[in-house]
């Protein structure tokens, strides 16, 4: 197989280092090559760049994930000065995509293979790829990503216009194809205009069809709804591309040694014992996905406080719902599913504990600033009786360090206050409730009483007076200052 990837390479005139999917271009046959395709990203480097060699391993990825979409190649300045040189490259990477041998623009978007893959999806050729024959079908349906193809009788076909305008307005998520040909799906039998979705093949199993029949008259709306009804079928591979998608439902996730690529037998030996499970407890509102552990250890260890293990060949079990209540298995996973069977059939029982990030609670919080932590969070800030202005902060953040000080002066100006209550939460160590959005830090929130699923985000100044003013218009009642001249 790997001595095949080098074959392919050579078709475009060009090599492939063995086993990569990465066209190695040079001063005498960069501009042929890049002229055979629609798009291309390039990558100018030199072997001795520290960032071009933590970049290269990303960038294998992306390219092993792109393949038939968009085409990744890399030129060595150091040998092909005169290529490097035409295209002002005067740092390493540097990184440009270029339409039909055409520069078209630097690229600036991410620099890890989920980024780049997503990034150039979205910068890639026709929103929906013709297809002459079943040759072309097969090549286009074996990809990384599952495949919407549509089917139709000739150029003038009504519903071909429909699916070109459908994949135009949905191509930056999903992939599409089409034939003016229905012989070209003969073999998955196609006899009349119609649109398939095909499954990443790595992922095809005897528990689920590998290929589903999209049967209502073409619109953007339906076509839409039906492929995100289906394009991620009983239980795809989740990634850190993928996972916000997917995420947006409730989840259980398998970790383990996810490997397509170097080991798609053993990959699939577990997946398929989790779909058998799977299959029993379909149609009851909870999805199911397999994900490389090594890939998203760190935010197991984050979330989860689940750190490596030895036994990382057998598959780490957990759920996550849209409203980030979060369960782990502790039992290990059988072979036979026994133990998934079990956790699942207690998940519905609703007998199983959540799982919450969470510091011990304070043996004595009677500060000026009360201490949240994810234990006491319903106590203190969902209290119906008070309104809470409560910061989310991280120990090593700058920016609440320098609120420290002003955040304490606030509390004891409110301190005979019985109504308010000014609090703080290491969002680092404790799981934030999901209907408070924290992307950085400091980042506070007003909870009026009586109102507390209605938090408000305060955008206000960090100043005492600011948080005073603010107060003034949005507490329940008057405020109580420690000051009487300020008193209300």
């Amino acid at each position: 197989m790997r001595f095949l990837g080098v074959i392919t390479c050579l078709v475009f005139g060009t090599l492939c280092a063995e086993g990569s999917d990465v066209l190695e271009l040079g001063d005498s046959d960069f501009e042929e090559t890049t002229a055979m395709h629609e798009t291309m990203l390039v990558e100018f480097f030199a072997p001795w760049c520290g960032h071009c060699q933590r970049l290269a391993p990303e960038y294998e990825t992306a390219a092993t994930k792109l393949k038939g979409t968009v085409a990744l190649a890399k030129v060595d300045c150091t040998v092909n000065t005169q290529s490097c040189e035409r295209f002002g490259v005067n740092g390493y990477p540097t990184l440009k995509i270029f339409r039909n041998g055409e520069e078209s623009g630097s690229y600036d978007g991410p620099r890890s293979a989920a980024g780049i893959v997503s990034y150039m999806k979205k910068h890639a050729g026709p929103s929906s790829v013709t297809l002459h024959s079943e040759a072309d079908l097969d090549s286009f349906v074996d990809n990384f990503e599952a495949s919407v193809v549509g089917f139709f009788s000739g150029d003038d076909s009504a519903q071909l216009a429909e699916f070109l305008k459908s994949s135009s307005a949905l191509s930056d998520s999903y992939r599409f194809a089409h034939s003016t040909d229905l012989g070209t799906g003969l073999k998955y039998g196609v006899d009349g205009e119609i649109v398939l979705l095909f499954h990443p093949p790595r992922l095809n199993s005897k528990f689920e069809d590998s290929v589903v029949k999209y049967t209502e008259t073409v619109s953007t709306s339906s076509l839409r709804t039906f492929i995100r009804d289906n394009v991620f079928g009983l239980c795809p591979h989740l990634t850190t591309e993928n996972r916000d998608s997917l995420r947006e439902r409730d989840l259980l996730t398998a970790y383990y040694n996810v490997d397509y690529l170097r080991n798609l037998k053993g990959t699939n030996y577990w997946r398929n014992r989790i779909m058998k499970v799977a299959t029993q407890f379909q149609g009851r509102g909870l999805n199911f996905a397999v994900a490389d552990r090594k890939e998203f250890q760190d935010e197991l260890e984050e979330e989860f406080s689940l750190g490596q293990s030895e036994e990382e060949d057998i598959p780490l079990v957990t759920i996550r719902t849209r409203e980030g209540h979060k369960y782990t298995m502790q039992e290990e996973f059988t072979r036979d599913g026994k133990s998934l069977e079990r956790f699942l059939e207690d998940y519905f029982a609703n007998r199983l504990k959540r799982y919450v990030k969470t510091e011990a609670v304070p043996e004595s919080n009677d500060g000026p600033v009360k201490t949240v932590v994810a234990d006491n969070f319903d106590e203190i800030v969902n209290d119906p009786e008070k309104d809470v202005l409560v910061e989310f902060y991280a120990p090593w953040c700058g920016h609440c360090k320098n609120l420290e000080p002003k955040y304490k002066e606030l509390g004891e100006k409110l301190a005979g206050d019985p109504n308010i209550v000014i609090a703080k939460m290491d969002a680092t160590a404790n799981d934030v409730p999901p209907n408070f959005d924290v992307q950085g830090f400091p980042t506070i929130y007003f909870v009026p009483s009586g109102q507390k699923d209605q938090p408000l985000r305060y955008e206000g100044g960090r100043e005492v007076s600011d948080f005073i003013s603010y107060l003034k218009k949005e507490a329940t009642n008057p405020l109580i200052l420690n000051d009487s001249r300020d008193e209300l």
